[in-house]
């Protein structure tokens, strides 16, 4: 393996990122990041309890009156500084995002961090667009408007596949309306999630605006979302969980945004180019891995392709270079970790009973036997009602399925409780037009996969969750809106009285 990038000393004084300074964390426990390429440890550190969150969230309530008060355009310069150091910095960022992740190192340099400059740059715009509706005389005697206004302190907690990109789809919309935040990374890959705190104060964000605890989510991620003096709690990962987040932040009515898991369907109508389809679900099932709520999961192959669509894509699984992921010739780095690199083997080892696995279905030996990894894998011949069809495997697993009518290929589509994205692949743009239409999904791509851009709206439908992620449709997660209505008549004896009162 290639060097690796070198982090004790950046991270000597703890995994703590509270009132704009480094700390340790004071559970009295301590955690190992593991490089999973190599199942070595890159660095230890003293997780977050309760009373760094308490800290936290301290530190967030008292940097809000100021960082509320400042003008959007004080705001809007303050984050085009963090773009700006976010850029000089970004080899730093895709180094360390493909230690701990295991991530190729070209998708940290072409995707993730490009990415997160890009949305970073783009709130700097939009924080000076936070308008409400347009003053007007509604009701003819007052004259009506509305503010929008930041909520308080924020309470996120994002996951671990894409640990640098999710800290800013958190973070950015949150302090361009106004509010601070405290950021819950996933405790196995938190060292972009807190590079990105140090970046901000770097670039002028006021202390307290933006706090890291690194801790588990059964301590100090529920804390964090039940903890009274946090206004809203965003959450980025698993339904399952998410549904546990949903328990605790009920019971303090705070403002809930669930962005959760996807089984992304990929479907192939009879007049689609082929080869396009062939090469776009290959990309679209093995980025990061495949561990991505929008991955291609589950293709729909219209019968007359179906044939020709599982033998190509098999054959082009089969020439996807797994590596070292600081190698720029690596297509495709280990999983996160041999836990979920054994989960996902357990799910492909299950449907070997009832579906054929066409290839891959193993980890690699040799060099590549001490990391995380597992081959490109294509599934066929599994039921609709099957546990690979309907569960989110969140690995470089791909089922393919065969379908005869339109009316079959959508409804089948729609059958999962998932909802957060898709993609319909045909020249015809009726038949697309019709898939856009009636797949329930908050995102769905006409023949191409994957693709995301910071000023169109992110997030899903059924199980997958509620509110969007970047765009300027965030900021309905992150402000009030409040009407403001005035008198304009001077009356004192206003007509309606006559209910309360007297007269006409």
């Amino acid at each position: 393996m290639g060097n690796r990038f070198q982090v004790q000393d950046r991270f000597k004084d703890g995994a703590q990122y509270i009132d704009g300074e480094l700390r340790p964390g004071t559970s009295g426990r301590n955690h190992a990041i593991v490089d999973p390429a190599t199942g070595e440890q890159v660095l230890a550190y003293d997780l977050a309890g309760s009373d760094d969150v308490d800290a936290a969230v301290a530190a967030a309530r008292a940097a809000f009156p100021g960082w509320a008060g400042a003008t959007p355009g004080e705001r809007s310069d303050a984050l085009h500084r963090f773009a700006s150091v976010l850029a000089e910095q970004a080899e730093d960022f895709a180094q360390a995002e493909s230690l701990q992740c295991g991530k190729p190192i070209k998708l940290s340099r072409e995707f993730d961090v490009p990415g997160t400059v890009d949305n970073t740059a783009f709130f700097a715009g939009a924080a000076r667009h936070l308008q409400g509706q347009s003053a007007g005389e509604y009701s003819g005697d007052h004259t009506s408007y509305v503010r929008r206004e930041p909520i308080g302190v924020v309470g996120s907690i994002a996951p671990w596949n894409y640990p640098l990109q999710m800290a800013a789809w958190k973070v950015l919309p949150a302090i361009a309306a106004g509010n601070t935040i405290v950021l819950k990374p996933a405790e196995i890959t938190p060292l972009t999630s807190l590079m990105f705190a140090r970046a901000a104060t770097e670039s002028g964000i006021p202390d307290g605006v933006l706090n890291v605890v690194t801790g588990t989510g059964r301590e100090a991620g529920e804390h964090l979302v039940g903890h009274p003096d946090v206004a809203m709690t965003s959450f980025t990962g698993s339904t399952p969980v998410g549904k546990r987040v949903a328990e605790v932040a009920t019971a303090t009515v705070k403002r809930l945004h669930l962005e959760l898991g996807g089984k992304a369907p990929f479907v192939v109508f009879d007049d689609a180019d082929l080869d396009a389809a062939v090469h776009g679900a290959v990309a679209g099932a093995l980025i990061n891995s495949g561990q991505d709520c929008t991955a291609a999961t589950r293709a729909y192959v219209q019968r007359p392709l179906y044939d020709a669509f599982v033998s190509a894509v098999a054959d082009l699984m089969a020439t996807v270079r797994l590596g070292d992921p600081f190698d720029p010739s690596t297509d495709l780095g280990p999983l996160v970790s041999h836990t979920q690199r054994d989960r996902v083997a357990g799910f492909v080892d299950r449907a070997r009973s009832y579906a054929t696995v066409v290839t891959g279905g193993k980890a690699p030996g040799g060099d590549l036997a001490k990391g995380a990894y597992y081959l490109p894998t294509l599934i066929s011949g599994a039921a609709q009602d099957s546990e690979v069809v309907q569960s989110e495997i969140f690995g470089p697993v791909l089922v393919v399925l065969p379908f005869d009518s339109d009316d079959e290929g959508i409804a089948l589509a729609n059958d999962t409780p998932y909802g957060l994205a898709a993609s319909a692949w045909s020249r015809d743009v009726y038949r697309t037009g019709r898939a856009t239409r009636e797949i329930k999904a908050g995102c769905v791509w006409v023949n191409d996969h994957i693709p995301i851009i910071s000023e169109m709206p992110h997030g899903g439908y059924k199980a997958s969750g509620f509110g969007k992620d970047m765009s300027a449709y965030s900021f309905e997660e992150y402000t009030q809106v409040k009407h403001v209505m005035y008198d304009n008549t001077a009356v004192v004896r206003k007509d309606w009285h006559r209910t309360i009162f007297g007269d006409r």
